[in-house]
């Protein structure tokens, strides 16, 4: 029951405006009583909070709560973000902090640009890593045994008009990146999304995390963006001296 407890949450984390008990059953797809069982629990610690007009069931703050004492915990609530803020200032663009998890990556931290029209970032979700140049440089620094995983295995899946599927070319653009020590991602996620990414490295020379610029592809070139990595990569060094061990 610990389990379907945890596929309730990740699918309630993935409607954040509330699903009804009808929808969530539809989708787990759980017994309808099973998860009427699970969500009473699941809400007498107010992990899951229920809206009696609307009938929509959303996640409560416990889970907030618990999220916020994990990130103060990895430092990246009271480090991160100012780092960010400034890189975000200079850049004009919105800045982006992820995390490996698994064979894709969490986005931990979003800045938005001062720009009017600016890339959105979602904190709490996973997205890809062969697309993007944050979840690139998670790749090419990831351990070595991890590394290797990840290129033989992930699926190089077409979501943008420039994605690399085949896995040879991925491979050398891992290796690029690893001796770049930044990645670029050219309308590889999406369409009109630029994106240039850097390792935060601990001791070992392993990411702990990424950060990475991101920009509308009508008003930042390529080459204007990519002249940024200077500035992207003192930030991510900033961070690898100023977040606490144990971190990501």
């Amino acid at each position: 029951m610990v389990g379907k407890a945890l596929d309730v949450l990740k699918l309630l984390g993935e409607h954040p405006s509330g699903v009804t008990l009808s929808e969530l059953a539809r989708v787990s797809g759980y017994p309808t009583s099973t998860c009427y069982r699970l969500l009473k629990s699941l809400g007498r610690d107010h992990f899951v909070e229920f809206d009696g007009r609307t009938k929509h069931y959303t996640l409560g703050l416990r889970v907030y709560q618990l999220g916020q004492r994990v990130s103060q915990a990895h430092g990246f609530s009271g480090v991160a973000l100012p780092v960010m803020r400034r890189l975000a200032e200079l850049s004009r663009e919105a800045v982006l902090m992820s995390v490996l998890d698994g064979d894709r990556q969490l986005y931990i931290h979003y800045v938005q640009g001062p720009q009017q029209v600016s890339v959105r970032g979602e904190p709490g979700k996973h997205g890809p890593v062969h697309c993007t140049a944050m979840g690139k440089a998670l790749v090419a620094f990831a351990p070595r045994e991890v590394r290797e995983e990840l290129l033989e295995t992930l699926e190089l899946e077409p979501l943008g008009p420039n994605t690399i599927t085949d896995r040879a070319r991925f491979r050398a653009e891992i290796e690029k990146v690893r001796a770049d020590r930044y990645a670029v991602a050219d309308e590889e996620h999406e369409p009109g999304i630029r994106a240039l990414g850097a390792p935060v490295l601990g001791p070992d020379g392993v990411a702990r995390a990424a950060l990475s610029i991101a920009a509308p592809a009508f008003r930042t070139s390529l080459p204007d963006l990519v002249r940024l990595h200077p500035a992207l990569t003192g930030a991510a060094q900033e961070l690898s001296f100023a977040l606490p061990t144990g971190t990501y």
